[in-house]
């Protein structure tokens, strides 16, 4: 596993992966935990760009459910993807790695506004680039955004990285039959209306061809294993 497959990709982690065995905030041992498997691809050469979410501080869609406006649900929801951003970028510069954190909502003091050039130029200069506060606009999510960003940075591919093993047909936490997918079209995950992404992010990738990989986060060496080719997770393409 020393020859990169891709040479720029897109992470998408989500607010919950950093709360390790808590049940609400950011774990410091999960933070680590991500900055060495991040590290063992930037390593290998690979321009990394991240997005990450805000499920563990605040969850805009689970607020707008119980009345709260849902503009101002999400809002509050980028806002927490950059605390998680801030966080993501101080444990991957004390691992050795250069990083960037790029809002698309004005926050000059903490990150650079997103600009899309600047953040291309960012990887060329090997720097870990990562992604806050969504599209910046409120009813899409942090996997639109991550689909979004992949495409205007030109992604070889898309990396989500989950609790489970991949995707199934139907929910393994709830379900201990549940079936695991290997490989899978866009236009199969919208019918069979799997929870992998959200239908939007889904459809933007399809338009796209933009390439995914589902996978388990917390087996260690999978993102490297992802990158170098190996067939690890679920494979959401083109068919």
């Amino acid at each position: 596993m020393t020859t990169p497959k891709y040479k720029r990709i897109l992470l998408k982690l989500s607010g919950e992966a950093l709360m390790g065995e808590q049940t609400y905030g950011i774990s410091p041992d999960m933070l680590k935990y991500m900055a060495e498997e991040v590290k063992s691809v930037y390593d290998l050469g690979v321009q990394i760009a991240i997005v990450v979410g805000g499920g563990n501080i605040f969850r805009g869609m689970a607020a707008a459910s119980k009345g709260m406006d849902r503009a101002s649900a999400d809002y509050m929801g980028m806002l927490a993807t950059v605390m998680n951003s801030i966080a993501l970028q101080d444990a991957l510069e004390r691992a050795g790695m250069q990083t960037r954190v790029l809002s698309a909502i004005s926050m000059h003091q903490m990150a650079e506004p997103y600009i899309r050039r600047r953040a291309v130029r960012h990887l060329e200069k090997n720097r870990i680039v990562i992604f806050a506060a969504g599209t910046g606009s409120p009813y899409f999510t942090t996997d639109t955004a991550s689909v979004l960003r992949a495409e205007e940075i030109h992604a070889d591919v898309l990396l989500k990285a989950t609790k489970v093993n991949g995707v199934y047909d139907s929910d393994p936490v709830n379900n201990p039959s549940a079936q695991f997918i290997k490989e899978i079209s866009y236009m199969e995950v919208l019918e069979r209306r799997l929870s992998v992404m959200d239908s939007t992010a889904i459809s933007l990738a399809m338009d796209n061809s933009l390439l995914l990989y589902v996978f388990n986060l917390k087996e260690a060496g999978n993102i490297r294993r992802v990158v170098c080719g190996e067939a690890v997770g679920t494979r959401i393409y083109e068919k």
